[in-house]
């Protein structure tokens, strides 16, 4: 995740400079899926692996699993007596009811209607608000602060590997699983407050004081638990040493990002950015410390045009929460779509037949190129992974993105955004594996192959059942982050 120090000092620049911003996307490294994720959480915090990747997945299902999110995302203070109608101007939901303690969803779209990326907003004390997530999104929120005529201001505590101070503000803990309540009760030293979704309050972990916050990564019954930086290590060893009997697992950076699969959180979007009007002065404003001059783009979706790689947030299952109660931006274009044919977000379970035909390759030399293969738990190629969805005529429906494989589900998955005709669970689809080009679009990051027809199932998103029940027994409908 270097910076670079020289060369075009804007988005903007850089796109006068390139014949289109795609192809410059596809030779950004990283292009490994290790890589990629590990580098977001080092070593030192957390590992690649504390057990196996696939322990580690099915402790969110069975016992206990301990997400350290300490490190990989940004936090952004929002601060000012226009704090809260700033945030909510940028977000396409609503912020009625949003007490001190409670969290929102922070949904941001482009002046054209495209997602530029989501998190989650903390609201810390009054006229201070926390926008934790994406830093695709924290970019767009510091520039619109810079921009906007509203009486506030930002304070960034940037991701560890961007954090020259390498201190956090917070350390922060996701513990979930069947067996979370039992933990979470022992450290508290007795019942828990009753806590509902994305609403926090007080909680005990041995001598120390957190908050904690009901939400979930995988799916499950848990809270975020988060304190101040310099109790993380005492903090952590105190969860790890309690849970030993509850079979804890502490979850490494390579199992962490396969949450997302069975969640079904559409996490990293293709910003809507490069393109529009809208956004021309985003372009001026970013330089290449900023999160959309650095992504990668891989996968066998390829188009000159970037847009073809844009959702919106109808596309992927937000429509029921975009609200035309209050001003923001995109609200007018989103209005204008609202009645228009959208896609819509599913899980696609890949064929078991046709992974195994792709890993048999590598044990065979045929004296052809082989296909890619599909690595192991998370097949990703790029940050931005996005490959091509078709029916069974070869006509494109559809994209998909976060290739994973779930020791929980049992199979090799991505999430797609599909034409609606496609979208019930039991359709037969195809994805297509492998770069167009054989990896020459990557500039050497990938190596030769030839594309290959995985075929796929529509199923529901999220694809897990305990998902589904735990999301219905809180109130959240469709799988979105909204309030209960």
């Amino acid at each position: 995740m270097a910076i670079q120090s020289d060369g075009p000092q804007s988005l903007a620049e850089l796109m006068e400079t390139i014949p289109n911003v795609t192809d410059h996307l596809f030779k950004n490294p990283p292009k490994n899926a290790l890589t990629i994720y590990t580098q977001m959480m080092p070593g030192d915090g957390v590992r690649p692996e504390f057990t196996t990747w696939r322990d580690e997945q099915l402790a969110w299902r069975n016992s206990i699993a301990v997400h350290d999110q300490s490190y990989h995302m940004q936090s952004l203070h929002v601060r000012g007596p226009d704090a809260l109608a700033f945030t909510q101007y940028l977000s396409v939901n609503t912020f009625k009811n949003f007490e001190i303690g409670a969290a929102k969803q922070l949904v941001c779209c482009s002046p054209e209607g495209y997602l530029i990326g989501d998190a989650i907003l903390y609201h810390m004390a009054e006229n201070d608000y926390m926008v934790v997530g994406n830093p695709a999104t924290t970019d767009w929120v510091q520039y619109n602060a810079e921009t906007l005529d509203y009486d506030v201001t930002t304070e960034l505590d940037p991701m560890w590997t961007l954090n020259k101070n390498k201190r956090r503000e917070f350390y922060r803990f996701q513990v979930e699983g069947p067996k979370a309540w039992e933990l979470l009760e022992e450290l508290n030293g007795g019942p828990l407050p009753e806590i509902k979704f994305f609403k926090s309050a007080e909680i005990k972990l041995g001598d120390h004081t957190a908050r904690g916050m009901r939400h979930s990564m995988g799916g499950m019954p848990g809270l975020e638990i988060y304190g101040p930086w310099d109790e993380y290590r005492d903090v952590k060893r105190l969860i790890q040493k309690t849970g030993k009997k509850y079979d804890l697992r502490m979850v490494g950076s390579i199992a962490y990002f396969t949450t997302v699969i069975e969640s079904g959180w559409w996490a990293v979007p293709v910003s809507g950015v490069y393109t529009g009007q809208g956004t021309e002065g985003y372009r001026q404003w970013m330089s290449p410390k900023h999160a959309s001059m650095r992504m990668s783009l891989g996968g066998s979706l390829y188009s000159e045009n970037i847009e073809d790689y844009y959702v919106t947030p109808y596309d992927v299952n937000y429509g029921h929460i975009i609200k035309f109660d209050h001003d923001y931006i995109g609200r007018e274009a989103l209005e204008a779509m609202k009645d228009k044919p959208h896609r819509k977000k599913v899980t696609l379970v890949w064929n078991a037949d046709d992974v195994m035909q792709v890993q048999q390759s590598m044990l065979e030399d045929t004296g052809e190129t082989p296909p890619l293969p599909i690595t192991m738990p998370l097949a990703a190629i790029a940050r931005m992974h996005y490959d091509r969805v078709e029916d069974t005529e070869g006509n494109l429906i559809g994209l998909a993105t976060y290739p994973a494989y779930t020791a929980n589900e049992r199979a090799m998955m991505s999430l797609a955004s599909v034409d609606m005709d496609f979208a019930e669970p039991g359709t037969e689809v195809v994805l297509i594996w492998g770069e167009d080009g054989g990896g020459s679009r990557s500039d050497g990051n990938v190596e030769p192959h030839r594309q290959v027809k995985i075929r796929a199932t529509v199923a529901p998103s999220p694809i897990s059942k305990a998902a589904q029940s735990y999301r219905s027994e809180i109130g959240i409908k469709r799988g979105s982050l909204e309030d209960a």
